[in-house]
């Protein structure tokens, strides 16, 4: 048996709502034949009020054990470092963190919000929210750097907005059954089982996006990542391998990638008309470029590859009804 641990911090639900959507395996699933067994979960439970404080405070008197902790949601620690903008249970969440993390096997941290604090963590920041062991890209959230749990591991964290609900089962599973060593992480604490490949990997615009033909929302054929602030071939995730609902992706359905596994994500901070807009530099290039390319190499590079539409263009010997669309 496996006990897991289901908090929540400053949260939209939306990574409950997802992993309720799990296929493989769901979650009933997890319970009969992985031998999972949940402890609290903030919709899952029936324990309430005081139920909730006795269970927590039973954990931390050593009555039962937590396998893995999960984390949902970004970690509130205002005012002023108090954490009262966020009370469970009779006490601070930060409080609950604090005394639960290190007791616990493993730490996992679902969806962007808790991974490095998301949305809620873009300045100004009133809630002085941010990750579990992350703020942003940088080591140090609410946890330090050098924490690990238990069983000497860092926080795992399942990126997304929400994350795909086959990655935090599949990784449930994988953590339940011992096979802690087959997850191995990245520099950003994710599982390289699914955060390797680019959502790119599989895109149907992709040959758009090397001949550089331009899309835009619901239009077939045509790269979202010119116009359309698509961030694709920036942003390590399976979406395109490891399907939404076994169906389809953002990116499938001619809707650019938000970058949302990444910690950048809300990119740019919000600034106004950075979404769903590539943003520029010199007003035609785009100021962020493909992960593992030079800005001055990658110019270069779109500009040789431009360079005979463009001349075709000047001279009036190509026909703009003939390009892709």
């Amino acid at each position: 048996m496996t006990n897991i641990l289901w908090l929540k911090g400053g949260a939209c639900s939306g990574n409950t709502m997802s992993f309720l959507g799990a296929e493989e395996p769901n979650v009933v699933e997890l319970i009969t034949d992985f031998g999972i067994n949940i402890l609290y979960h903030p919709t899952l439970a029936l324990e309430i009020g005081k139920q909730v404080s006795n269970l927590l405070r039973d954990i931390l008197k050593g009555k039962m054990e937590v396998d893995i902790f999960v984390f949902e949601g970004s970690v509130i620690q205002g005012p002023s470092g108090s954490g009262a903008m966020n009370y469970f249970a009779d006490r601070p969440m930060i409080d609950w963190i604090n005394d639960i993390a290190p007791i616990a096997k493993y730490v996992v941290a679902v969806g962007d919000c808790a991974a490095w604090g998301g949305i809620p963590a873009v300045p100004p920041n009133p809630t002085e929210s941010t990750g579990l062991q992350f703020h942003k890209d940088q080591y140090g959230g609410f946890l330090s750097a050098e924490f690990r749990s238990k069983a000497g591991v860092p926080v795992i964290n399942i990126p997304g907005c929400p994350a795909h609900p086959d990655w935090m089962t599949q990784i449930l599973v994988a953590l339940a059954t011992g096979r802690v060593k087959d997850i191995v992480l990245d520099e950003l604490n994710r599982p390289k089982t699914f955060f390797t490949d680019f959502v790119q990997t599989g895109c149907p615009n992709t040959m758009s996006f090397a001949t550089r033909v331009e899309g835009g929302f619901g239009k077939r054929g045509g790269c979202l990542f010119y116009e359309v602030g698509c961030r694709g071939p920036l942003s390590r995730a399976t979406c395109n391998r490891i399907l939404w609902n076994r169906h389809s992706s953002k990116t499938r359905a001619n809707h650019p990638c938000l970058g949302c596994t990444e910690p950048g994500f809300p990119h740019h901070d919000l600034e106004k008309g950075s979404v769903f807009k590539t943003m520029k530099y010199l007003g035609f290039a785009p100021l962020d470029v493909p992960t593992g390319s030079s800005q001055l190499g990658y110019y270069a590079y779109s500009g040789a590859q431009n360079a005979p539409v463009s001349a075709e263009k000047a001279l009036g010997t190509l026909d703009s009804s003939s390009e892709t669309p």
